[in-house]
C-alpha cells in the first residue's frame, strides 16, 4: 500500500556566496521563492521548506494551496526525489508518477510509437504491458500515421497529445501534479479532462498544486496550506479552503 511520511523536513538553497559588495545587488535581483537569510560570510540562503511533517496514506487526494513562494512546487519536487531535504526525513512507499512537464524527455528524432515506449520505461512499465495498451494510446492521440514519424515533424498540439496520452496510460500509485492538466486544443480538451480524472482515480495517493478552487474541491479530499515554506493547516479540503479565504479577507498572502 502506498504511503508518504515526512518528519520535520526542511529544504534550504544557497542562492549566493561572495563579497559584501555584490550582496545587495543579488538580494534585489533575486526572484527565488521562500525566506531569504544572509550571514556574516555573505552567504544568502533560501529556506524553501521549514519543519514539514506529513503522513499520507492510500486514498488521500491532497491539494496544495498558498500564495506564490509558499513552497508548493518545492514540496512536490521533494516528494518526487528531485530535491533532497537538508533536514528531517522522508519515506515514500510506492511508485511515483510526476506530471510536472508533459513534454519533458521526448526524443524529437524518435517516432511517436517509440516515444510512448520510452515514456513507459521511464515510469517503470514493462514492455508487455505497454504493448497491450498501445492500441488505446494510439487511438486517444488521434495522430494516426503520424505516430510512425519523428516527433520533430509534429505541431505543438500534436506533441502535447502524444505526451499526454503516454503519461496518462500508466496506473500510478503516487501521482504528483504541479497545476491541473490543461490543453489549448479545445476539440481535445473535454476528452483530455475525462482521461485525466480517470487517471487520478486510478492512483493510490495524489498531491496536486493548483490555484483553481473548483479543481481542488472536485478532485481532493484534503488540503495542505503552505505559507513561506511552513504548514499553516492540513485537513479536510473544504475546511482548509474556508480558513484560507478567511485569512485572505484579513489581508494575508493572496491566492
Amino acid at each position: 500500500m502506498a504511503s508518504i511520511h515526512l518528519n520535520d523536513v526542511s529544504v534550504d538553497f544557497v542562492l549566493y556566496q561572495g563579497s559584501a559588495r555584490s550582496l545587495k545587488k543579488t538580494l534585489l535581483r533575486s526572484s527565488t521563492s521562500g525566506t531569504l537569510k544572509h550571514d556574516a560570510h555573505h552567504r544568502i540562503t533560501v529556506k524553501a521548506l521549514s519543519g514539514i511533517s506529513l503522513k499520507l496514506e492510500h486514498g488521500d487526494r491532497v491539494g496544495l494551496i498558498g500564495g506564490n513562494g509558499a513552497g508548493k512546487t518545492t514540496l512536490l519536487r521533494v516528494l518526487a526525489g528531485v530535491y533532497e531535504p537538508t533536514g528531517g526525513r522522508i519515506r515514500v512507499d510506492g511508485r511515483i508518477t510526476p506530471l510536472f512537464d508533459l513534454g519533458l524527455g521526448l526524443d524529437v528524432d524518435a517516432s511517436g510509437y517509440d516515444n510512448i515506449r520510452m515514456r513507459a520505461a521511464y515510469f517503470g512499465i514493462d514492455s508487455d504491458e505497454i504493448e497491450r495498451k498501445m492500441e488505446d494510446i494510439a487511438a486517444f492521440t488521434e495522430l494516426g500515421d503520424y505516430l510512425d514519424l519523428p516527433v520533430r515533424t509534429y505541431s505543438a498540439g500534436m506533441t502535447l497529445r502524444l505526451a499526454f496520452a503516454a503519461a496518462t496510460a500508466v496506473d500510478p500509485e503516487i501521482l504528483l501534479m504541479d497545476e491541473w492538466i490543461a490543453v489549448s486544443d479545445m476539440q481535445f480538451l473535454e476528452k483530455a479532462q475525462r482521461r485525466a480524472e480517470s487517471f487520478v482515480q486510478r492512483s493510490s495517493i495524489m498531491v496536486v498544486a493548483s490555484h483553481v478552487e473548483d479543481v481542488l474541491k472536485r478532485l481532493c479530499n484534503k488540503a495542505l496550506w503552505l505559507d513561506h515554506g511552513t504548514v499553516m493547516r492540513f485537513g479536510a479540503v473544504d475546511d482548509v479552503l474556508a480558513e484560507y479565504h478567511s485569512q485572505q479577507a484579513g489581508g494575508l498572502t493572496p491566492w
